[in-house]
């Protein structure tokens, strides 16, 4: 019988000191940032671990967090794909995570993270849709509901004990997500009447950084974990896949890159004063293309993005939406945005990654919100007519969101609206489309929208997506 993984089973395994709160337990940061935590403690360069928070309630039988605490925080991240050429296809046992905490059972403990002086970055990835301001969360509520509203409570308790402050990370995939955490932090700070002296301590010493991370993360490799737990010589519930490729951009001050020396350890890290080109290249030509497939490839029966790039028919759309609709937006030169695209559509066609479909369809209305559409208004206003493409998966995603063709995951209030809007077929498009709370705006005033929309759902309803791209596309 296989031993599950533990530390009795690798005793060579350094335990390094906490000094990183890092709020998600999830695939993506595990493979990403805890991944780099360890390339830093490979070579003496960090020597820290990150303590888990989990930014949620997990229902019973626990979460990640019980069956990390079941290996001792230990799991194995496996790299497959093509780097610079070369076939990569490594397995690493990562031990730079040091617990995993939840606030909703542990919260003294988690608040007394604050006592702690090695501590020093707070990186996060609660979706897109954690960095959000909830009206009626409460410092009292122990622990506050959002994911703002624990961080405030915790920089309360580290500003009480007379401590330095943070480097604040935010990894959600938002457009200034360093910015938009502080502002909802100092929102909290004002509503619970924590003082003039704390909002001024916030500022002061605290450093919100804006980020943008890069690395494509399946998770969990269901279909070959049998396989892969005899040839490791262990169990490992938590065991990742991710693709090779990595980068992540943070803007904050330059001192960061030797506090943080994440590219002196030879990661493709850019410490950078202006992140703007670099999120928008990536938000708009790597997201944007994924959060557009996604209703369509599973309208159609396909499973992976794989699937999508090995089927002539979405293979078309998803270049010509990249080439026709996103590219032509964006303000960066042509032969680097077309070179960059081209690299994507290689990553998407990865052979040894099975990356699903389901799994990014999570919380998907607020990833078209980000992703694509800005470019579907601009396109609109620059043009004078809607995105072809684009709006067909627009009009996708909103079926999808009818629950009965494919699965939804997204927040129960987002879910709420939809199944209230469905419920009134004939005015579904208008109710949904004048939702600002979704969309930030009003959408029914986008001359022609509504109209497009209605009709792709029409065709949409008659047929599968198929035949839909195939009418679009030739």
């Amino acid at each position: 019988m296989t031993n599950r993984l533990s530390r009795s089973t690798h005793p060579e395994l350094t335990l390094h000191p906490e000094r990183m709160i890092q709020f998600g337990e999830g695939n993506f940061m595990r493979a990403f940032v805890d991944w780099q935590l360890q390339q830093m403690n490979n070579q003496g360069l960090f020597n820290g671990s990150a303590v888990l928070v989990q930014p949620i309630e997990q229902g019973p039988g626990g979460g990640v967090g019980t069956f990390m605490a079941e290996q001792d925080n230990l799991y194995t991240v496996l790299l497959n794909g093509i780097m610079d050429g070369q076939t990569v296809n490594s397995r690493e046992l990562i031990s730079s995570v040091s617990r995993v905490l939840d606030p909703y059972t542990q919260y003294e403990a988690y608040l007394a993270l604050a006592e702690n002086d090695e501590l020093e970055f707070i990186t996060s990835n609660t979706t897109e849709a954690g960095i959000a301001y909830l009206p009626g969360d409460r410092a009292e509520a122990a622990p506050p509901k959002s994911f703002p509203g624990k961080l405030t409570a915790l920089l309360h308790r580290r500003f009480q004990l007379g401590k330095k402050g943070f480097v604040i990370i935010p990894c959600e995939l938002i457009d200034r997500n360093g910015e938009k955490l502080q502002e909802i932090v100092e929102r909290y700070a004002a509503e619970w009447n924590l003082g003039g002296e704390f909002l001024e301590w916030l500022k002061a010493e605290n450093t919100f950084c804006c980020s943008l991370v890069d690395r494509i993360v399946p998770g969990y490799p269901r279909e070959q974990a049998a396989a892969l737990e005899a040839e490791l010589g262990y169990l490992d519930k938590v065991m990742v896949t991710a693709e090779p490729f990595l980068f992540w951009v943070i803007e904050g001050p330059e001192s960061l890159a030797e506090r943080l020396p994440l590219a002196k350890a030879g990661l493709n890290v850019v410490v950078t004063p202006d992140m703007t080109p670099y999120r928008e290249r990536k938000v708009h030509l790597l997201n944007g293309p994924h959060t557009a497939m996604v209703p369509l490839g599973l309208l159609a029966g396909l499973e992976t993005v794989e699937d999508v790039m090995n089927d002539g028919t979405f293979s078309r759309f998803v270049k010509q939406l990249i080439e026709e609709e996103l590219i032509p937006m964006l303000d960066l030169p042509e032969d680097e945005l077309l070179s960059y695209a081209g690299a994507v559509q290689e990553r998407f066609r990865n052979p040894f990654i099975r990356h699903e479909l389901t799994s990014i369809s999570l919380n998907s209305i607020s990833k078209f919100k980000t992703r694509l559409l800005p470019v579907l208004l601009r396109y609109q206003q620059e043009r004078s007519r809607l995105p072809e493409r684009m709006t067909l998966a627009f009009a996708a995603l909103l079926l999808s969101y009818r629950g009965d063709r494919v699965p939804r995951q997204d927040s129960a209030e987002v879910l709420a609206v939809f199944d209230q809007a469905w419920s009134h077929p004939a005015s579904f498009v208008s109710t949904i489309l004048s939702n600002t709370s979704l969309w930030g705006q009003d959408l029914t005033l986008l001359p022609g929208l509504a109209g497009e929309v209605t009709a792709s759902l029409e065709q949409l309803e008659h047929g599968d997506s198929r035949a839909a791209l195939q009418q679009l596309v030739g």
